[in-house]
């Protein structure tokens, strides 16, 4: 029989608070609450938000995941030239609309301070671009090149429009337009043209990732430094017409093609590579995405074979005082 007199394990700290800088692995008894608890990572997760007043796809979005604004877009009904935003909790008609009508659009900025840009209107695809204050729309100088199903990263004042497809010659746009403030530029060309993908970042550090350059979907992925495009790992899996939101080195891009019904699938990204993470509750093509990095973000809307209304808020992977059960 073996003899265990002399084994010991380690000592497991007794504390009548939890540690206010705990590490990774740490283990302790709290005696206030008589819970055994841990500081460990816990896995990125989608919860459900408030809907959107109706079912809508394809639309302009912005912001952050607890003041978010989603413009334009197409219902059931048809296409939408109305604002609405969200604070964490529901979703808001604003009085607010965009003119024209249209989906599609680019949008960058925040909440109270965007712009919207190009698009497909009721007959036609458009270059026309609005600054939001927070209450109205006005009409500023339009984009060099008529487009639709664009990316666009930014600020109401510094942003970015690029790539995208109208009905002319070549059909997806290669073009790069700058935007100062006051008019567009184009200032240099992607190095390769596509339409409905994924973007994240700043004017001059951005980012353009999945998307359809006219033979089906991509997963090719590319940098921006404000001058030139480099090629980046690209994803796991080709896609188009998914939600996205971030930075240049921390993005996330969710759902998208194929159509009608689309996928459930999520991706980050850290400035090297992609990563799989949790899949959406409900799978859906032509999403919105909204957020300041991979780690706290949402999407919104997207198609299926019927417009949805669904929300749905990132919350990443991050260390957290966790409760450790023994039974």
């Amino acid at each position: 029989m073996a003899n265990y007199t002399g084994i010991q394990g380690q000592n497991i700290l007794i504390v009548s608070s939890d540690p206010s800088d705990p590490i990774e692995g740490q283990i302790w008894y709290n005696t206030t609450s008589n819970l055994l608890k841990g500081y460990a990572l816990v896995a990125g997760s989608w919860a459900s938000g408030g809907n959107l007043p109706t079912g809508l796809a394809a639309g302009g979005t912005v912001g952050t995941q607890t003041a978010a604004l989603w413009a334009g877009g197409e219902a059931s009904t048809g296409l939408q030239n109305a604002i609405r935003t969200y604070n964490g909790t529901s979703w808001t008609t604003v009085p607010g609309t965009i003119s024209p009508t249209r989906q599609q659009l680019g949008a960058t900025g925040t909440q109270t301070a965007a712009l919207f840009f190009a698009g497909s209107g009721p007959t036609s695809d458009e270059s026309a671009t609005q600054s939001w204050n927070g209450t109205t729309a006005t009409p500023v100088n339009s984009m060099n090149t008529i487009r639709r199903d664009l990316g666009g990263f930014g600020t109401q004042t510094a942003a970015i429009g690029a790539g995208g497809t109208n009905p002319g010659s070549p059909s997806n746009r290669t073009e790069v337009e700058s935007w100062n403030g006051t008019s567009w530029t184009i200032v240099t060309s992607m190095s390769n043209g596509r339409r409905s993908m994924g973007n994240a970042g700043t004017q001059t550090a951005g980012l353009i990732f999945a998307g359809n350059p006219g033979a089906g979907p991509i997963a090719l992925t590319e940098s921006y430094n404000g001058s030139t495009w480099t090629s980046q790992p690209s994803l796991s899996a080709a896609k188009a017409n998914l939600g996205s939101f971030g930075t240049q080195t921390s993005a996330l891009g969710a759902g998208g093609d194929p159509p009608p019904s689309g996928n459930a699938t999520t991706e980050i990204y850290d400035g090297t590579s992609w990563t799989s993470q949790a899949s959406l509750s409900t799978a859906r093509t032509s999403l919105e995405g909204a957020g300041s990095d991979s780690t706290l973000g949402l999407v919104a809307g997207g198609d299926t074979t019927v417009k949805q209304n669904v929300t749905e808020e990132w919350t990443g992977a991050a260390l957290t005082t966790r409760t450790i059960t023994t039974s």
